[in-house]
């Protein structure tokens, strides 16, 4: 039987491979970078999900607690109060409207402590 060298195949995969892990300062063998930059990535994809949901809640949470009609009320009562009346509007949306026109989240908070 005749040897089967794999030609340009395998090279173009090592070269994809290679260039992919160009920029990469590591002293890890090429495919040990490549997997460790796609694990990282995959982690990460996860983790910013996880960051914005804690910055809307933290600006949710300060305009709130800037609203002098009302003492001791904070992000956790407003969103109890929100799921109670059956006013359903995301996180995103409400960190969104706090930055662009806080009184309207004040009137949606007065609203809904009635």
């Amino acid at each position: 039987m005749t040897r089967i060298k794999r030609g340009y195949i395998a090279r173009k995969h090592r070269t994809k491979t290679r260039l992919f892990t160009s920029s990469f300062r590591s002293r890890l063998t090429i495919p040990q970078q490549k997997i460790k930059a796609l694990v990282s990535a995959h982690r990460d994809r996860d983790r910013k999900k996880r960051d914005f949901r804690r910055l809307w809640i933290s600006r949710i949470n300060a305009v709130i607690r800037e609203n002098k009609n009302e003492k001791y009320y904070s992000y956790s009562i407003f969103m109890y109060n929100m799921y109670k009346r059956q006013l359903l509007l995301n996180r995103k949306i409400l960190a969104q409207i706090a930055i662009l026109n806080r009184n309207c989240l004040y009137m949606i908070s007065n609203e809904i402590i009635k």
